[in-house]
């Protein structure tokens, strides 16, 4: 059992950024891909970044160039740095872990074993 649990998450006004943290339990960490999702309010959750186990990035059309997703597997924990909100970037954003070995999408929910309960961010305009 893999346990996930972001942090980071708050409110910000448009234009800055905020670093959202992901800490995860599991030995096998360093195999794990990773994954952050987010659902606005009233919408069906969606694909943000991910990282394979093998560093390999990913990323949402609309979050590449202002989003940037790493890992320190020593510390377990994955990160999504986000500049340049806007306020359509609001939204519970979520972790997700595959823990392998068959691993599936990393861009598509289906494709995640574990999950966090998600932290909140809100951009003001």
């Amino acid at each position: 059992q893999v346990q996930l649990m972001e942090s980071g998450g708050g409110l910000m006004q448009a234009g800055g950024s905020l670093r959202l943290s992901c800490a995860a339990s599991g030995r096998a960490f360093s195999f794990y891909n990773m994954g952050w999702f987010r659902q606005a309010p009233g919408k069906e959750r969606k694909f943000v970044a991910a990282i394979s186990w093998s560093g390999t990035t990913y990323y949402a059309d609309s979050m590449e160039g202002r989003f940037t997703i790493s890992r320190d597997n020593a510390k377990k924990t994955v990160y999504l740095q986000m500049n340049m909100l806007k306020p359509e970037d609001t939204a519970v954003y979520y972790c997700a872990a595959d823990s392998g070995p068959d691993y599936g999408p990393l861009d598509q929910s289906y494709g995640m074993d574990y999950w966090g309960k998600g932290t909140l961010v809100t951009v003001s305009s």
